[in-house]
Order: C-alpha cells, then sequence, then structure tokens
C-alpha cells in the first residue's frame, strides 16, 4: 500500500540544537529511494508502507545508537485507493487552486 507521510522527528539529546540528528535521519529516509521532501517543520516521504515504517524505525535505532536517549516522533499518514496521487501532485494542486 503506497502511502504519504509527514514525519517530525525530535531527538533529546540535551543539545538546543538537533540539526545533525536530523540530518542523519532525513539521509535514511533519502537512502529508501522514495520521493523525499525537507520542510521546516519535518520531512514529508512517499512510497510502501512497510518501507516507510521501517526507514522509521532505522531512525530511531541510528538515533539511539548516536546518543539520543528519547527519540518522540509524530507522524501524519494518509493513502489512496481512488487515484494515484504524490507528494508533488498535491502541492500543484493546492498552488494551481491558490493561482486561479
Amino acid at each position: 500500500m503506497k502511502v504519504i507521510a509527514d514525519i517530525c522527528v525530535v531527538p533529546f539529546t540535551g543539545k538546543v540544537s538537533v540539526r545533525q540528528e536530523v540530518a542523519v535521519a532525513h539521509q535514511i529516509l533519502a537512502e529508501t529511494g522514495c520521493p523525499v521532501m525537507l520542510h521546516g517543520f519535518g520531512t514529508n516521504i512517499e512510497g510502501d508502507f512497510d518501507l516507510v515504517m521501517a526507514a522509521l524505525k532505522r531512525v530511531h535505532e541510528t538515533l539511539h545508537q548516536r546518543g539520543a536517549a528519547r527519540v518522540h516522533t509524530t507522524i501524519r499518514l494518509g493513502s489512496r485507493t481512488d487515484k494515484a496521487q504524490g507528494i508533488q501532485d498535491k502541492i500543484d494542486a493546492v498552488e494551481g487552486e491558490a493561482t486561479s
């Protein structure tokens, strides 16, 4: 089953900045080969449900191995059966409405 997920990973490292850890998480998601789009408060990924969940598991495992005592992830997940729609399709549809 194909899904589009909006993921926000918050590693608790004791540091104010977590950009290095977020970059690691983003790289792991990108390594899936799925379309991935970083944004200001997280990452969008589109792909097979099991592949996306396996990548998230790897993100958690890797961040714990790198010293994060806790990793909190928020996921918003959507799937459709009526038509094929990717991340960019959703963006284009909204931007098309905004300009009409």
